[in-house]
């Protein structure tokens, strides 16, 4: 599992949190998606649009300079994809959050999409320090025609370095919407009683999952999917797909959504998988 060197000091809270914004806007321009807005306070960027596939997909990398995110601190991230568009967001490396220190974190992202466009959010996974405490809020709203894929891996603990989910609590909210009608709702709370109990983990340290929000993902691909692992199970629910797994090493975690995403991306968008060189670093 990615870890930090059992060394690394973890942080405290600091007197005043950060309270860290980035705001990004795409443009169809001809044949190409171009970033056109970017507004950034506090420790998030991106740096610049990449375009490892052709100018038809726009590539964004988010980086989060501090590398952690302690108590009390909250990433705010919205991304408007207008019509046409094809946008892929993901990240440096795995996101580290600390122990609570007696506040809660947040991550809010919020993601529009208009007709046609698509929208790729694949983080790298998420590292979950003891005893911390965090509220997740994922906001997708999709115009008609557009198609969403999102992937994220939960990490429970540093199971490298020893160190389990002892204390602390997750709670997330997820809420897709097309044409302003909810299409998907998950919400819930980990703690390490939801970890631990065979209704829960069943003492499992790492999640993965993957929605897809597009055209119904046919039984012949559901059964190549399900092939990928025999932890690995998939559902469609009418227009959203849902690949989920459950285990104890993230690096598994993640070439298991990988394929998934491989498989998934030519039938939902029309061009093959084209894995950010950020993953191979």
């Amino acid at each position: 599992m990615p870890d930090c060197s059992i060394n690394d000091p973890i942080p405290t809270a600091p007197d005043t949190a950060w309270h860290a914004r980035l705001r990004l806007g795409f443009a169809r321009d001809g044949d190409c998606t171009r970033l056109v807005r970017r507004e950034h306070r506090g420790p998030l960027r991106v740096q610049k649009a990449l375009y490892p596939e052709g100018p038809g997909a726009c590539h964004v990398i988010v980086v989060h300079p501090p590398g952690g995110v302690v108590g009390g601190d909250r990433l705010d991230i919205a991304l408007d994809v207008p019509a046409g568009c094809h946008v892929l967001t993901t990240s440096p490396g795995a996101a580290k959050w600390y122990r609570a220190n007696g506040r809660t974190s947040h991550q809010d992202v919020r993601i529009h999409a208009g007709p046609g466009a698509a929208i790729e959010w694949l983080p790298q996974e998420t590292i979950l320090y003891d005893d911390a405490d965090v509220r997740f809020d994922h906001d997708v709203d999709l115009a008609p025609g557009a198609v969403y894929i999102g992937t994220e891996v939960l990490c429970f603990g540093r199971r490298a370095s020893g160190e389990r989910f002892t204390r602390g609590r997750i709670r997330q909210r997820t809420r897709i919407r097309i044409a302003g009608r909810p299409v998907w709702w998950e919400q819930g709370s980990a703690s390490p009683a939801t970890v631990a109990s065979p209704l829960g983990m069943h003492g499992h340290t790492v999640c993965a999952t993957l929605v897809a929000v597009g055209k119904p993902v046919p039984a012949s691909l559901q059964q190549t999917l399900r092939s990928l692992d025999p932890g690995l199970a998939v559902s469609q629910v009418k227009q959203v797909f849902v690949a989920r797994w459950l285990g104890d090493d993230s690096e598994r975690a993640r070439a298991v959504l990988t394929g998934a995403w491989q498989a998934l991306r030519p039938h939902l968008l029309d061009r093959p998988a084209c894995v950010p060189r950020i993953w191979n670093t």
